[in-house]
């Protein structure tokens, strides 16, 4: 059979293989799937490593237990902070008046405070009850998720020497440049997004404490999080807060919860950490990313808040080389 023959039968049975492992391993397939992106960011990291004198093992080793703990302590932090605060939302709650009166048309509409308190006390024990519930299999996805890395770090030139053996060399320049795309994407997703979370969390703390909310700490780490989310943002949570705040009457701090966390919180953050970090971001429209983001987490879950915009980005290099020569992607090898 002709050399090239070979390489499509091996093609088609890679393809295969792939599709039978994602169905038979579906109840990890998320963890497998973020082990890879954080292997691909982590990958010119293992290279300064290397060249600093680190053997392989100790370079892939040394960023698989890296990865392990910041996962983990993000996890704990969050979990531990609702634990210690739980009280504090329902706190929150509490201030608000005994019963609210709604008028519309001629209509109005009274609803009492307890029937709020009792439901959202509900929400906090069934979410506290799930988490422990799932503290196991969590354990072993972060064990997993580990391993992924190490491994993927350890052969980093492995599966890029599987693909280019599979796909003909006048192609390789395609391949070079969804990598190099994919490689953008995954960074200006994580690393862009996590400085400008991390910003968001040390602003939102300093506003917080002097505005004496309840649980400042948590509704840092809320703030943080919804960085991650575009164009919404912590924008979604302040608003909450000045409602809630109204709700109480406490107007003067629903104004400046609106008005000075909207500045320091909402963007002081984008105006610093992101232009400074803007040159590992993909270059992909916003509207673009926040379908991508809004379509991959409502078709795929959690997995979607990175996959939605990484297929968003290869559709966009896509339609890019399709309108470009062909000599003009021939590899550089």
């Amino acid at each position: 059979m002709p050399r090239r023959n070979n390489r499509y039968v091996l093609a088609g049975i890679l393809v295969g293989l792939l599709v039978l492992a994602g169905f038979l391993l579906r109840a990890v397939i998320t963890t497998a799937f973020f082990a890879v992106t954080v292997a691909y960011v982590l990958h010119p990291m293992r290279e300064y490593l290397r060249r600093r004198g680190l053997s392989r093992r100790w370079a892939a080793a040394t960023l698989a237990v890296g990865a392990f703990g910041i996962v983990l302590t993000a996890l704990a932090l969050a979990g531990f902070s609702l634990y210690r605060r739980r009280e504090a939302v329902i706190d929150l709650v509490t201030e608000f008046p005994a019963e609210f009166t709604f008028e519309f048309g001629g209509f109005s509409y009274t609803l009492e405070r307890a029937g709020l308190v009792e439901p959202l006390a509900g929400i906090v024990r069934d979410v506290a009850v799930n988490a422990a519930s799932a503290a196991p299999v969590l354990g072993l996805k972060l064990l997993l998720f580990s391993l992924i890395v190490y491994g993927l770090l350890l052969r980093p030139a492995a599966v890029s020497q599987a693909i280019f053996t599979v796909v003909p060399r006048r192609y390789h320049g395609i391949v070079e440049r969804f990598h190099l795309r994919t490689r953008d994407t995954l960074y200006g997703i994580y690393i862009l997004q996590a400085a400008t979370a991390a910003g968001t969390f040390v602003v939102a703390l300093v506003t917080f404490v002097p505005l004496d909310y309840p649980a400042p700490f948590t509704l840092a780490l809320i703030a943080g999080g919804l960085q991650f989310i575009p164009i919404l943002g912590p924008g979604v949570l302040l608003g909450v807060l000045a409602v809630a705040d109204i709700l109480a009457g406490n107007i003067e701090r629903a104004i400046l919860v609106a008005v000075v966390g909207g500045v320091l919180i909402g963007l002081v953050p984008d105006m610093i950490i992101r232009p400074r970090l803007a040159s590992y971001a993909a270059d992909l429209p916003v509207t673009l990313y926040f379908v991508g983001f809004v379509g991959g987490i409502l078709s795929l879950g959690v997995i979607g808040f990175i996959a939605g915009p990484l297929i968003v980005a290869l559709v966009v290099e896509a339609v890019a080389l399709a309108s470009i020569h062909e000599d003009s992607y021939q590899s550089t090898f």
